[in-house]
């Protein structure tokens, strides 16, 4: 094993080897379907049986390909444990008690090659310290983020307010109005919001909702992904006596791969100062 991959280049082959191939399958063979029917090269019925047909292939195609992929990436990546919640994260595969995990196509030498990689799973991960991190980090709203959706929902509320004058169309011009006004007052604070909502250093971590904790109070920390496609919301979250920290940080100005490195840089320099 040379475990020279690194956990994102392995998450993103895992992307193109099975969820492209699952994705041209699920939508392509209906896609086929419709162009037979169009040559009328097959009945009106095949349309519906070419969907099915897509997702069984589909389904097929990832409960081989996710075990030829998981086998690899477990072989080839050090940190086990991050890779397995980056996978999770992003829609690679399921969490231990899911069904679908039982669905998976293994052969007696798949399953025999993954007993041996879960032993992985008894060492901790091992990150390094990036020496170009600042002695402090703070983290603010971003300006830029925050301004342009403000345009937006500023447009949504003018263009709200002008189907309310102008037209018949109450329904969506109140919606519209009250969408964009909403928003955009949320997204106007942000833009005006100078305050710090993360300071962290290697002493410890201190955020616009709690006060400054130690990093000997601080445990599981960490940046998570919640929800999927559109929806897909990150957080930066840890524990600490008598409580909890949640924030959510996409319209903050560092994306959640850097804070990831901020968090891990700062932990390594504490645990050296206290050696």
């Amino acid at each position: 094993m040379r475990e020279q991959m690194t956990v994102d280049k392995a998450i993103k082959r895992g992307h193109l080897v099975v969820n492209v191939p699952v994705f041209v399958l699920l939508f392509g063979t209906p896609c086929l379907g419709m162009y037979l029917l169009s040559q009328k090269q097959i009945p009106n019925w095949g349309i519906a049986i070419s969907f099915l047909f897509g997702f069984l292939l589909a389904w097929l195609y990832w409960s081989y390909g996710i075990t030829k992929w998981r086998i690899w990436a477990f072989e080839n990546v050090r940190n086990v444990h991050e890779l397995k919640k980056k996978a999770i994260q992003q829609g690679l595969i399921w969490k231990d008690n899911s069904w679908f995990n039982k669905t998976e196509i293994k052969t007696d030498s798949d399953k025999r090659k993954w007993t041996e990689l879960e032993k992985k799973f008894e060492k901790k991960d091992v990150f390094k310290e990036d020496r170009s991190v600042s002695p402090q980090s703070v983290i603010h709203y971003s300006k830029i983020k925050n301004t342009y959706e403000f345009i937006i929902m500023f447009l949504c509320l003018i263009g709200g307010i002008y189907l309310l004058v102008k037209s018949d169309s109450y329904i969506f011009g109140t919606l519209l109005t009250l969408t964009g006004g909403y928003f955009g007052f949320k997204e106007l604070k942000q833009v005006l919001d100078n305050n710090p909502q993360i300071t962290i250093d290697s002493k410890g971590i201190e955020t616009v909702n709690t006060e400054f904790k130690s990093w000997t109070e601080i445990k599981n920390e960490e940046v998570i992904m919640e929800g999927s496609g559109k929806h897909t919301e990150f957080y930066f979250i840890y524990d600490y006596k008598n409580g909890f920290e949640k924030l959510k940080i996409d319209d903050y100005d560092i994306s959640p791969k850097k804070l990831e490195n901020l968090i891990r840089t700062y932990r390594i320099r504490n645990n050296k100062n206290y050696r």
